[in-house]
């Protein structure tokens, strides 16, 4: 199968769990609800790690950030918040550019 933009993109919308920064350690937590997190994470810092890996790059596009989705591969629970094949690729492939797209909320 070969790995299309359009696919890491999809791979990153599907990525499940929430992510939050530890104050006190200045280091992102990942958890699987918004409630697991301690007194130590704002609640306003709480961000759906589906949300966490895309940065604003200007008023209309967002990068995939490969610096977040590798935080989240540091984790080592690729399987419990959904790390599939095409954002390894994505990971392995540093020749490339990273991917920047329009992003909107659908209803």
């Amino acid at each position: 199968m070969r790995i299309t933009s359009e696919l890491i993109c999809q791979a990153a919308d599907q990525l499940h769990g929430f992510v939050g920064l530890n104050r006190k350690t200045g280091q992102y937590i990942v958890r699987f609800s918004e409630d697991a997190f301690g007194m130590d994470v704002a609640d306003n810092g709480i961000i759906p790690t589906a949300e966490f890996v895309w940065l604003p790059a200007s008023a209309q596009t967002m990068t995939l950030s490969r610096e977040r989705v590798q935080l989240l591969l540091e984790q080592h629970i690729d399987d419990r918040i959904n790390i599939t094949e095409p954002l390894r690729v994505y990971m392995r492939r540093v020749e490339i550019p990273q991917i920047r797209a329009v992003r909107s909320l659908v209803s």
